[in-house]
C-alpha cells in the first residue's frame, strides 16, 4: 500500500543533514546509509550514496530519473548465479 499524500515521502532525517553537508563542502564523497526505505528527493541529485545491502555498501549515483524511488531498489540484496545444468537435468526426470 502506498504512503498517504498528506504525509509526504519518507526520508530519514540524518540523510537530509548529510546531503546538505556534502553539497556545502563541494567534495564528492560517498554518503553511507542503511536506510533502504528512504525515498530519493530532488536535493539528492548529483550525490553518491553507499546503500547497504546486508553485505556491503553499493555506490548509487543519484540522477533525476531516480526521484520518487527508494534507495533499496538500486542495491540488490540477492545474487542470482544462474541455473546449473544439474537443475535442468533434475527437471526432465
Amino acid at each position: 500500500m502506498a504512503r498517504s499524500v498528506w504525509k509526504g515521502p519518507f526520508v530519514d532525517g540524518y540523510m537530509l543533514k548529510k546531503a546538505d553537508a556534502a553539497r556545502a563542502s563541494g567534495r564528492n564523497e560517498v554518503i553511507k546509509t542503511w536506510s533502504r526505505r528512504s525515498t530519493i528527493l530532488p536535493q539528492f541529485v548529483g550525490l553518491t550514496f553507499g546503500v547497504y545491502n546486508g553485505h556491503k555498501f553499493i555506490p548509487v549515483q543519484v540522477t533525476e530519473n531516480m526521484i520518487g524511488h527508494k534507495f533499496g531498489e538500486f542495491a540488490p540484496t540477492r545474487t542470482f548465479a544462474g541455473h546449473t545444468p544439474a537443475d535442468k537435468k533434475a527437471k526432465k526426470e
